[in-house]
Order: C-alpha cells, then structure tokens, then sequence
C-alpha cells in the first residue's frame, strides 16, 4: 500500500534459508512478525544500519527488494533505535510478505572489515 511518500522499493534482510522456506510456504512471515507484529524494512539507502546493528559479519544473507504497491498489508513508517540518525524512520509491514511483492533477490555480503556498506 503505497503512499505519495514511499520509495519506488523497499527492501528486506533475510538468510538463504530463511528465503528459501518462504518459497516453500509461499509467503515470508519473519519471527519479528508473530514478536512485535510486523516485519522490519528499510528504505534501500537505510539497509546498512539495521544490517550492521543485527548481521554483522554474516555471509549467509539475502537482500529481497519489494514493490511497495504489491503489498497487502499496511506499512507505517516508525522510529529505529535511538541510534539511528535522528527522526530517521524505517518502514514496518504489519503482515506477511507476499512472494509476488519480491521483485528481485540478491546476495547481501558485508565487507572484509564485516561491516554493510550503504547500497548504491
């Protein structure tokens, strides 16, 4: 449900094989969803700070761009963490994501140092 402020994409940090049992179930429903009650996104120049904050040096990921206007359910946009640039907000998807929403999958690796650049 896209609105006049979304980005054209959004995307999501997930494993190989967490990614691939979405597949199989036909929908990704991360463990933040049944926790807090919504998936976490970002906004794709937002990517590196949760992935540096909660995968950092993991090579096992996935990055899932999405199309805003392919999801079902509602996506609020809220604060991070105090540490977060401040009145940054990220997106938050209150509901599963749909596998039609995922536009393209690509390898998410951090660098030598293993830390996430921004992406490009």
């Amino acid at each position: 449900m896209q609105t006049d402020t979304t980005p054209n994409s959004l995307v999501h940090i997930c494993s190989r094989a967490e990614w691939e049992a979405a597949q199989e179930a036909g929908e990704y429903r991360a463990a933040s969803l049944e926790e807090v009650g919504f998936i976490h996104l970002s906004a794709p120049y937002q990517a590196h700070l949760p992935a540096n904050r909660i995968f950092r040096g993991r090579s096992d990921l996935v990055l899932l761009r999405l199309d805003p206007g392919r999801l079902n359910s509602p996506v609020k946009w809220e604060p991070g963490v105090p540490t977060d640039p401040a009145s940054m907000l990220f997106p938050h998807l209150y509901g599963p994501l749909p596998l039609t929403a995922v536009t393209e999958v690509t390898a998410y690796e951090p660098g030598a140092d293993g830390e996430f650049a921004p992406l490009v």
